[in-house]
Formats: structure tokens, C-alpha cells, sequence
């Protein structure tokens, strides 16, 4: 499965792409998300979610089983985002923040 960068979405109609620093991103994203999660895509019974991790502030995508709330697949995974917290936790110590 080919997954585009976030500011490419090709292949959603009525989708543009968005840059990071633009406050529409929350909006845009929940309209393009809608968008795949209507047109079926991801199968019958899975569902793409965006979020922002809390402590990395990095967008999160998610394929998830909404009828278990499984996550099917994840970008980036859950060990990136923990190794990330950590760079950040090191390099918040070493420059005294």
C-alpha cells in the first residue's frame, strides 16, 4: 500500500493540499478523512483516523477496526513516536530546558 506524504492527497476529490504552519489543517483534515472514510477505501469495517500525539506533537495516522477499536496500522508507529519523546527528553536536558 502506497501511502502519499500529508500535504499530497492525491485521488480525494475536493481535497487540497495543506501547508503545516496554515490553522485550516484540523478542518481540511477532518474533511479529507471523511471523505476516505466514506468512499470505503480502507474495506467495510476499518477506518483511517489523524491525530496529533500529544507529547511528540507529530500527526499520527491510524487505520483502525472501529467496531473493536483495534489499530490496524499505524504512521508512524508506536515505537518511533516513544524513541522521538525520548531524543526530545535528552535533548531538553542538555540544553537546560
Amino acid at each position: 500500500m502506497q501511502i502519499d506524504p500529508l500535504n499530497s492527497l492525491n485521488g480525494v476529490s475536493g481535497a487540497a493540499a495543506v501547508r503545516n504552519e496554515d490553522q485550516t489543517i484540523p478542518k481540511q483534515l477532518t474533511t479529507a478523512v471523511r471523505a476516505l472514510n466514506q468512499s470505503g477505501m480502507y474495506g467495510q469495517d476499518r477506518q483511517l483516523q489523524f491525530a496529533r500525539d500529544p507529547d511528540t506533537k507529530t500527526f499520527v495516522i491510524k487505520v483502525v477496526q472501529p467496531s473493536t477499536g483495534e489499530v490496524m496500522d499505524q504512521i508512524p508507529p508506536e515505537t518511533v513516536l516513544e524513541a522521538f519523546k525520548a531524543l526530545q527528553q535528552v535533548q531538553a536536558k542538555e540544553t537546560g530546558a
